[in-house]
Order: structure tokens, then C-alpha cells, then sequence
């Protein structure tokens, strides 16, 4: 999942006029009150039962799923678990008639790393080792992958966005060389989230996504970028394990857009060092590249390295349960969360390599077979109830991207959804985060159903790190459906902020993305039951309600929103 507030990577652009065209607004513009208008019918709480969550959470998180990477025995395990634990839910089969959508996608690993080698025309040359000083993986299906004497280009934060008057790639030609590049975007660090690139609500432009993408439409052989743990938001050791096993991607189609020979990260520190080989001072040099009018800085040294690829091609699956509506049976109110983590992975010091996602995201995907129980229960709501549990979330939002891509159930006829990543398992709080407040009128749902529980709205704390563009709710709202992403608060009934931020901090140094993310029987769920009835709340009171929430004036997603909504025999 991606470390919100409390807690890896995201999807292919839908196109940089779409997911990148957005000016910089204020947050009040952003935060304009949703209209008075919506219906939001008051729902009677949800029978919920903890018992379900500690048990499901605990089966997927054991030894034998072996961490839930798809393509993998522990997938077909994780899929049958989850049907079996839907049925017993009371929910239907979802896809005309089957529990699963096949998605197609391609595993690539890559072996037998040589040294990054950086060269200069004098002085010795720098040798990196890989997965401690540097990472990287291929795009291609190619057999073996060879950077051979690539030129160095220095590229800022690699963003074009000509609707801003930037280009850091203007006078630059990258056929054949290797872009460094900064994390985050150039408002990184401001105070506020007033700026050209929203201040220090980090924009897609921050993305490493966004970066590889970019510089593979330059031309680019390479593209490494700089870790920073704080503009990054998470440290080396989530990008060591993450990015040096299997890595699956979806399968390219007859028209694939450019890619790169290597995508990687190279250590901070590593960075610096390259950089005074050449001359150049990494704070200098970054201190420049948040300036408009930035030009790229040729720095007169090559990469060189190779490995060798093994290449499986497999279909993973998400699993897609529903409850159909009483009386708008094809209008349908969504609930996401990611069955998937990361498998075996780089071994913690006591030998342990199963990464084995208890927090993340066992308890999301247990959370889904929750709230279909406990809607089911209720009895049909007006509207039907979907529950995806997704695959390739570790992966890049690889499931929620295909089903996004490819629906099920049309999305000009999907209201809008909940997206749940990860319950960090703490007592009760007194507060919610939003990840993404003001982007759409779905706020005035989660409004509504927080008044039942005496409880207040925290703006993201973390909006420098772009969680909102991290996670499978993205790959919807990319295509116009309103998606909320609300996290459990950090000032908790019992210890306050102080507490919660103490929790938090733990999870992210010792276990997120570590094979120490595991089941413990001793922990409180109180927390975790509170936030789930907020969110059967909410889906409730959706698929009660006739209204079809919008995204604020202003948001980048509205205008597809708009263009799917005005097509002949649309829903909303």
C-alpha cells in the first residue's frame, strides 16, 4: 500500500492534458462547501463483527498465503479464501456470473546485477552496488538488459507541463542518456498549499511514475531517481525491498507507449557523490531546479550496468462480490481494497523473508467481507453494492487499473466508491485523515456519517507525498468516479496525538513493506471496528441515496467525469 498519513507505486497516466492539466488552486477553492442540495438518507448502524476481521486478517497473514504476490501458490489460496469468506458473507458472484476477472500481466526479474558503473573522463570510476547503493528494473520484456556508456543528464524534477511554463527538459536531446531526477515536485517544502504546483500538496508531477514516464517520452535509455526519504516519503528500505525482487506489470497492448531500458533509485548520499564527481553540488543543483526557467545540467559522465531478465507471463485476479440494489439495481456504489502484498521478500535479520501484509492490506480485504456481511444483513439498499478486492496494488495499481480500464459494471453508472489500504490496528480516535480533502462531494457523505460518531475531519497532514495518487481509488477517479480515501485518526481516546504519531512511526521504521507486518492476537481493534462503521456508513447512505456526487470545481478529474457522464444512455 502506500504509507498515508499513518502508514508503493501508482499508475500509468491517463494522459498529461488529463491527470496533469490542473492549475495551481488554493486549498479554500479546493475545500468549497459540497452542494446543499445532495441527498444523504441517515442509515441505522451496521452489525459488524470484529470476530471476522480478527479471523480473515489472521488467515491471509499467515505463513502459508506466503506473502499474497500474485502469480503465485499463495494467490490461488488468497482467492479461494476470500470467494469462500464473500459467499459466507451473503454476497453474489460479481463478474456475470464468476467471482474473478482475470487480469493479464507479465512478471519480469531481474538477476545477476552488475556495479552501476559511473565514469568521467578522469579520475577512477565509481562502482554502485546494487540494492545498496542503487536499484533497477526494466519495462521490457527483453531477455537481457544492457546500459552501456550513458550519458549523465541532470534533469531537476523531470516534469513538462506546458500549462505551468515549465519544461525541464527543454534544449535537451536524451535519446540514449540516463536522466537523474528529483523526487517530489518544485513546491516540495513549502508551507502551504498555495503554489504552481499546489504548494505542498504534491501533484502527479510528483510521482515517479510520472518521472519514468516523462523521461521515457524524451528518448531517454535510463531514468534514476534521487531517494530522499522525506520528499519520498518513505525510506531506502521500502525501496530496497520493493523494487529488488519480481516486479509484474500489465501486459503492453499492439501500441505500447515508450519505455525506458532502466528505471531506478539511487541513494541520496550516492547521489551526492556523483555529483561532486562531476562538479556539481546536489544541494546547488536542487536549490536551482525549483526555479522556473531551469535547463537541464549535462554532467559529463556515463552509467553502465546489466542484468539479466527472467520473463513470466500469468493472469492474476481481482475477486468482485455485489449485493444487488432493490430499486437501481444498475447503479452501483464501489468498495475497493487490495488482496496483495509483496511475497517473499528481503529477509528481516532473524532469516524471516515472507512479507506477510497483515496491516497491509489483510485487514482492507477483510474489511470488504465485513461490510457485505453487515449490508447484507440490512437487506438490499436502493442502489447495488459492489466489493473488488483488487490484485497488483504493490505493483502499481495493476488490478484497479485493468477493472478501471476494462469495467465490469460501467462507470458513467458508478457512483462513486470507498477505497480502504491498510487498518493501522490502534484504539479508537477521536479524528479521521482525509487523503484528497475538497476534491469531491463525497466529503459531504463522510461529513454526515462522522456526526454519528462525534468525530472531526483532519486535512491530510501528509499532502507533500502525494498519497491520493498512491493507491487503487486512483485508478477510478483517473477515469472520472468519485472515490474517498479516508485513514483512521492518530489522536486516540486513550494517549491522544502523541500516541497515535508514536504508533504510526513504529509501523513505518519497523514493519511496513518487512516481513515484521504480521498478525498479532494481542492487538485492539477497537479502533479499527470504529472506522469500518464509519464506512459502512457511508456506503450505506450512497446506495440509499439518488443523488450523484460530483468533483469540486476546479479538480482535475471533473472534466472526464463530465465527458463520461454527457455520453448517450449514461447513468449519472
Amino acid at each position: 500500500m502506500t504509507f498515508s498519513n499513518r502508514l508503493r507505486p501508482a499508475v500509468l497516466a491517463l494522459t498529461s492534458v488529463l491527470a496533469l492539466s490542473a492549475c495551481a488552486t488554493t486549498m479554500e477553492e479546493r475545500t468549497a462547501p459540497p452542494a446543499a442540495a445532495l441527498s444523504i438518507p441517515e442509515v441505522a448502524p451496521g452489525q459488524l463483527s470484529e470476530a471476522s476481521m480478527k479471523e480473515m486478517t489472521r488467515v491471509l497473514a499467515s505463513d502459508a498465503f506466503e506473502g499474497r504476490a500474485p502469480g503465485t501458490p499463495g494467490e490461488e489460496k488468497t482467492v479461494a479464501y476470500i470467494i469462500d469468506r464473500f459467499k459466507a458473507a451473503g454476497l453474489k458472484p460479481g463478474n456475470n456470473g464468476s467471482w474473478v476477472q482475470n487480469v493479464p500481466l507479465v512478471e519480469i526479474t531481474g538477476k545477476g546485477h552488475a556495479p552501476l558503473t559511473i565514469k568521467s573522463r578522469s579520475g577512477a570510476p565509481i562502482d554502485l552496488a546494487f540494492s545498496k547503493d542503487w536499484v533497477g528494473v526494466t519495462y521490457r520484456e527483453d531477455a537481457a538488459t544492457r546500459l552501456a556508456d550513458s550519458e549523465l543528464v541532470f534533469v531537476g524534477y523531470g516534469v513538462v507541463a506546458p500549462e505551468k511554463g515549465w519544461n525541464d527538459y527543454a534544449g535537451v536531446d536524451m535519446r540514449g542518456k540516463t536522466a537523474v531526477i528529483l523526487v517530489n515536485d518544485p513546491d516540495f517544502g513549502a508551507a502551504n498549499e498555495t503554489g504552481l504546483f499546489n504548494g505542498k500538496a504534491m501533484t502527479y508531477y510528483g510521482r515517479w511514475t510520472y518521472k519514468y514516464e516523462e523521461a521515457a517520452r524524451q528518448g531517454a535509455a535510463a531514468a534514476i531517481v534521487i531517494h530522499d526519504t522525506a520528499p519520498a516519503s518513505y525510506g531506502w528500505n521500502v525501496v530496497e525491498s520493493s523494487w529488488t525482487g519480481p516486479q509484474a506489470y500489465a501486459r503492453a497492448g499492439a501500441n505500447p507507449p515508450p519505455t525506458t531500458q532502466v528505471n531506478g533509485w539511487v541513494r541520496k548520499p550516492v547521489a551526492a557523490k556523483i555529483l561532486a564527481a562531476a562538479g556539481q553540488n546536489l544541494e546547488a543543483l536542487t536549490a536551482r531546479a525549483r526555479q522556473q526557467g531551469f535547463r537541464a545540467v549535462p554532467l559529463g559522465l556515463t552509467a553502465s550496468t546489466s542484468f539479466r531478465n527472467d520473463i513470466r507471463e500469468f493472469a492474476s485476479k481481482n475477486v468482485i462480490g455485489i449485493l444487488p440494489g432493490r430499486s437501481a439495481p444498475d447503479e452501483y456504489v464501489l468498495h475497493t481494497a487490495h488482496w496483495d502484498h509483496l511475497g517473499r521478500c528481503t529477509p528481516a535479520p532473524d532469516g524471516d523473508n515472507i512479507c506477510n501484509g497483515a496491516v497491509d492490506n489483510a485487514t482492507g480485504t477483510a474489511a470488504l467481507a465485513a461490510l457485505g456481511e453487515a449490508h447484507a444483513k440490512a437487506g438490499p439498499a436502493r442502489r447495488s453494492l459492489v466489493f473488488l478486492a483488487v490484485t497488483g496494488e504493490e505493483s502499481g495499481l495493476l488490478g484497479a487499473k485493468y477493472y478501471a480500464e476494462n469495467p465490469v459494471f460501467p462507470l458513467n453508472y458508478t457512483v462513486g466508491g470507498i477505497n480502504m489500504d491498510a487498518f493501522l490496528v490502534a484504539g479508537p480516535s477521536k479524528d479521521v485523515t482525509v487523503v484528497g480533502p475538497g476534491k469531491s462531494e463525497l466529503d459531504a457523505f463522510l461529513a454526515a456519517a462522522l456526526r454519528a460518531d462525534g468525530r472531526y475531519i483532519v486535512p491530510d497532514p501528509s499532502s507533500e507525498a502525494g498519497y491520493y495518487y498512491r493507491s487503487d481509488h486512483f485508478a477510478f477517479a483517473k477515469l472520472g468516479v468519485p472515490m474517498l480515501y479516508v485513514d483512521g485518526g492518530e489522536d486516540l481516546v486513550n494517549g491522544g496525538r502523541a500516541a497515535g504519531e508514536k504508533l504510526a512511526a513504529e509501523y513505518r521504521a519497523n514493519r511496513y513493506h518487512g516481513p515484521q507486518d504480521e498478525y498479532d492476537p494481542n492487538w485492539n481493534w477497537a479502533g479499527v471496528m470504529q472506522d469500518l462503521q464509519l464506512f459502512y456508513r457511508i456506503g450505506r447512505s450512497l446506495a440509499q441515496s439518488t443523488a450523484w456526487p460530483g468533483w469540486m470545481p476546479g479538480d482535475e478529474f471533473r472534466a472526464v467525469r463530465e465527458q463520461d457522464c454527457a455520453k448517450a444512455g449514461a447513468g449519472c
